[in-house]
């Protein structure tokens, strides 16, 4: 049984930990609310004992945290505000229970053990296996594995509530189709869903979209226009790409979402609005926050509720499904008659590392069903020649005859597969950027010296790629 203790009072933290480990606990704890769910996001809690008055974060907002992120987890709430307003204030928020400072070893462990005994299991689950035995998913998603059936329980809670939800997740995971159903599954369903590609549009026409202005407020501004923020008004705003955001606007948002009003730009009166706020971001929030290119505070208050997408890869298991789905779909779509995969092209299907996720399995699906001359898809027809040798480079009639030899072998043929990824992503930004390494750094969120490093490495100049591909 592993308990976490969130207190802004060191002596109170400290107490808690002595009686509670003396008592055979496994003790963690926060200082804040922040500082726990960042604990919450990373492993299971058998119960949460969190003070109600704290800086920054109550303890209703870290509880409302923990009936999304661990519904099944029981809360004690501790108070030094003995009013039965505050009690039944907790108890109707969902703590099990609560406790009135000053407490003794005796109150603690009786409330603790009581909030054990207690302990329910959510419904969500008997759904979720609804849902899959139905449709092998849940809402648009195709996939069974254990890391959706995760995604799919998070999507069900944090639908119920109106915490802002940060979407993660690699490029063609499906976090767009995460927001979706998080808005479809809520309450807000029969009102506006609204989607900005924050990466579509310059900083000012960004501010101009999601704030609104008046007629005259700038060069362009023919008519008043209303932003976003109000057209999502009681529905919700998707915010996705939020990395993409320049600091200033970032710093006029976060004022925005913290005071639930919106002056438009050129505007002097600021009208209130109502939306559920979800965000995404395929890059690493918390390293832009250390290279000064994302503000912490806004970041603390996008990620109340965090929602990770698991990159293709780590879910192989769903790849069959998937590529059963999008084969009917497609053939149906296109209007052929095919009756399925050869073997060697559905055992690579099988068997590749998609690194465009969902999004390149879909397209490789649609791409096969349309190249298909026969009733049977082949492996050429697949189009993804870079990948489909049929054995690594190098090792062709080579077969291991150690489990050293066997460890070595998947170690050079897996450092050859990340450089050939590698190349790809560098040649796709430098193209992207017509060649210029300052701007292709910059829009892959690495740093100049870093990605020269890397084409050093992987021996590219980018003189002689210019040159052939002017010349």
């Amino acid at each position: 049984m592993n308990i976490l203790v969130v207190d802004d009072e060191a002596v109170i933290r400290e107490g808690l930990t002595r009686i509670l480990e003396a008592d055979s606990f496994d003790v963690e704890t926060a200082k804040n609310g922040h500082a726990a769910i960042e604990l919450l996001q990373q492993k299971e809690f058998s119960l949460i004992i969190t003070d109600l008055k704290m800086p920054g974060m109550s303890g209703f907002e870290v509880l409302n945290a923990v009936k999304i992120l661990q519904p099944e987890t029981p809360v004690i709430m501790i108070t030094g505000f003995a009013t039965v307003e505050t009690a039944v204030e907790a108890m109707k928020n969902g703590t099990v229970d609560y406790i009135v400072k000053p407490f003794t070893p005796d109150q603690i462990l009786e409330k603790v053990h009581k909030a054990l005994s207690q302990k329910k299991s959510s419904p969500d689950d008997v759904y979720i296996a609804k849902e899959i035995d139905c449709h092998h998913g849940f809402d648009q998603f195709v996939g069974e594995s254990r890391e959706m059936q995760k995604v799919y329980r998070r999507i069900i809670q944090v639908s119920a509530t109106d915490s802002t939800v940060l979407i993660t997740g690699e490029s063609g995971t499906g976090k767009e189709l995460a927001a979706r159903a998080i808005h479809k599954n809520s309450s807000r369903r029969d009102q506006p869903f609204v989607a900005v590609d924050c990466t579509a549009l310059a900083e000012n026409l960004l501010e101009s979209e999601l704030f609104g202005h008046v007629k005259g407020s700038f060069t362009g501004a023919m008519q008043t226009k209303m932003g976003l923020l109000m057209v999502a008004d009681g529905g919700t705003l998707f915010l996705d790409e939020v990395s993409n955001i320049s600091l200033s606007t970032q710093a006029k948002l976060l004022r925005v979402l913290q005071e639930r009003q919106v002056t438009p730009i050129g505007g002097t009166q600021p009208v209130s609005f109502n939306i559920h706020l979800v965000a995404a971001t395929n890059k690493n929030l918390k390293t832009m926050i250390s290279e000064g290119k994302f503000r912490e505070d806004l970041y603390f208050r996008l990620n109340i509720i965090p929602l990770d997408l698991p990159p293709l890869r780590e879910r192989k298991g769903d790849i069959p499904l998937l590529i059963r789905h999008f084969f009917n779909k497609f053939t149906q779509e296109v209007g052929k008659d095919l009756k399925g995969f050869a073997p060697d092209a559905m055992e690579f299907l099988e068997n590749y590392s998609y690194p465009g996720n969902v999004r390149e399995l879909v397209n490789t699906i649609e791409r096969a069903v349309v190249l298909a001359e026969g009733s049977v898809i082949q492996k050429e027809n697949l189009e993804l020649a870079e990948a489909c040798a049929d054995a690594p480079a190098g090792f062709e009639g080579y077969v291991p005859t150690t489990a050293e030899d066997l460890k070595e072998m998947k170690r050079q043929i897996r450092d050859r597969s990340v450089e050939s990824v590698e190349k790809a992503f560098v040649m796709n930004a430098l193209r992207r950027s017509n060649w210029n390494i300052s701007r292709a750094a910059e829009e892959t969120g690495m740093l100049r010296p870093n990605f020269q490093t890397m084409l050093k490495r992987l021996g590219i100049s980018v003189k002689d790629y210019f040159e052939k591909g002017t010349s």
